[in-house]
């Protein structure tokens, strides 16, 4: 029997490495067909690239329903409006600004020739040329927007891709595999879907470029399997992004704008708050106001089409054992369901909006990234003991101020260290095309949107052109050298 089992396991292994060189090779096989492509185009013309946007754009606004039903269908409750306007408006957006922005930052740069070369014609410039073939990984949170804010850039840049979804997102992904081969030749973008080992053998292709969004811990496996190919490689990373509400601010605004965002998707977005700074004072107020808040936009949950599920059972059981772990260590949480309807029902993977007061540092909620339906409030009575907190941990992806105080907006810009930060609001700053998202230490590296996406796909080629004299010759700074030429050496050596 024992043998028996041994060779099933060994026939199971075997068939696996068989599966995954299948795969290894048709992925190698689109590779050259991108690379082959791009070689014969290696600087795509703006009518080209803006083509390739305009494609893109007419995708998702003739599919937007069946977008829209796809995302619903993965995460089981997510209402259209959502997917309209986190996804797909952002997502046409970026597209649009890249669009318009395109032929001012395609232009050769002109830089500055070094003295005396430059007063005898010589320039300096900078010219953008694309990469080649950009290898894209995305996540299941925003399956739709991580794709096309990415190729906006990606595209803009005059780039081919290649993309590899998320697998926890079979119908958005499935959708737009077989929506983009519609659109797009497979040697201008290609969609690859598959497991884990599909992702892993994405990784370690050789790439010009790739680009990974998801957890940290699944980014530096990227890393280390795309730094044998040498590959250039971009992370978007997460993190606990961190709130401060300063004494000076109104605690109801600051409530309205914090509840909504971070009951967005469940918080489920990379940006989404995880813990927030209160007066000590006001603890007891601002609880109150998340309470009325969240009873304004979610009278209930279970059974409410606009509050969208958790994405499956693993996230499902992980947000619960947050919430377990803390209770047993001795937080209050507190759920801001407005009826208190039993949630424990596994089917529809709804989580109400809890928050954690005062949660100690040994607690999960205080060392896991949440991505999910809780926030922790803690008190302070100092607000430089806040900034202390924060630059005690991992650099987060964003960090939010609220606070009307010059002064006090300064003293945090300037003693922190975040991916991006919004102030008097939250999670903004990323619709803002003209500014570059991207994280900084543990939360990532590199940038997207704006110039800067542009620039994270393009090879700044520096070009010098000499002037119409031979200097060195002239001005006898060859050799075999003489005694004015050691002269004129040493005027240049000075302060």
């Amino acid at each position: 029997m024992q043998a028996t089992q041994t060779e099933s396991a060994a026939v199971i292994k075997s068939e696996k490495r068989a599966d995954l060189g299948s795969i290894e090779q048709k992925l190698m096989h689109l590779l050259n067909k991108q690379r082959l492509a791009h070689s014969g185009i290696p600087y795509p013309d703006l009518d080209t690239r803006i083509d390739r946007l305009n494609r893109c754009i007419d995708l998702l606004v003739t599919y937007q329903n069946e977008i829209c039903a796809a995302v619903e269908a993965d995460f089981g409750c997510r209402s259209d409006n959502v997917t309209r306007v986190s996804e797909l408006f952002t997502s046409i957006q970026s597209l649009k600004f890249v669009r318009k922005k395109l032929k001012k930052w395609m232009r050769v740069e002109q830089r500055s020739a070094p003295f005396p070369m430059n007063v005898t014609g010589a320039r300096s410039e900078i010219h953008y040329q694309p990469k080649g073939v950009v290898g894209i990984m995305t996540p299941w949170n925003v399956p739709v927007n991580a794709i096309f804010a990415q190729l906006a850039d990606v595209l803009g840049a005059g780039n081919r891709a290649m993309i590899k979804p998320s697998e926890f997102t079979p119908c958005t992904s499935e959708l737009l595999e077989k929506l983009i081969s519609e659109y797009f030749f497979d040697d201008e973008i290609a969609v690859i879907n598959g497991d884990a080992d599909t992702g892993a053998a994405f990784s370690r292709l050789p790439f010009d470029h790739l680009i990974f969004t998801g957890a940290g811990s699944v980014g530096s496996k990227v890393m280390a399997a795309a730094a044998p190919n040498l590959t250039p490689v971009t992370l978007e990373l997460g993190g606990k992004s961190p709130v401060i509400i300063a004494e000076d601010y109104d605690l109801d605004d600051a409530a309205d704008k914090l509840m909504a965002t971070k009951a967005m998707n469940s918080g489920q977005i990379c940006v989404s708050p995880d813990y927030c700074f209160v007066p000590e004072a006001a603890l007891d107020a601002f609880v109150e106001k998340c309470r009325s808040v969240i009873a304004e936009l979610y009278p209930m949950v279970q059974d409410n089409p606009d509050f969208v599920s958790v994405i499956n059972e693993r996230h499902f059981e992980r947000i619960l054992s947050y919430l377990d772990d803390a209770r047993i260590k001795g937080a209050q949480v507190i759920s801001l369901d407005t009826v208190q309807a039993d949630w424990s029902d596994r089917a529809n993977h709804k989580i109400p909006l809890h928050l954690v007061i005062n949660p100690t540092n040994d607690m999960l909620v205080m060392q896991e990234e949440i991505f999910g339906p809780i926030l922790s409030i803690r008190t302070y009575q100092s607000f430089d003991m806040c900034l202390l907190d924060i630059n005690s941990r991992p650099n987060p992806l964003a960090l939010y101020l609220f606070s009307k105080d010059k002064k006090v907006q300064k003293k945090v810009i300037d003693n922190t260290m975040a991916g991006a930060m919004t102030i008097n609001d939250i999670a903004v700053h990323y619709a803002c095309d003209d500014l570059p998202f991207g994280g900084v230490g543990a939360s990532g590296m590199g940038q997207i949107h704006g110039i800067e996406g542009f620039k994270t796909f393009s090879h700044s080629k520096s070009v010098f052109k000499q002037g119409w004299i031979n200097l060195p010759k002239l001005s006898g700074m060859l050799p075999p050298y003489g005694e004015k030429f050691e002269k004129m050496s040493r005027g240049l050596v000075k302060k």
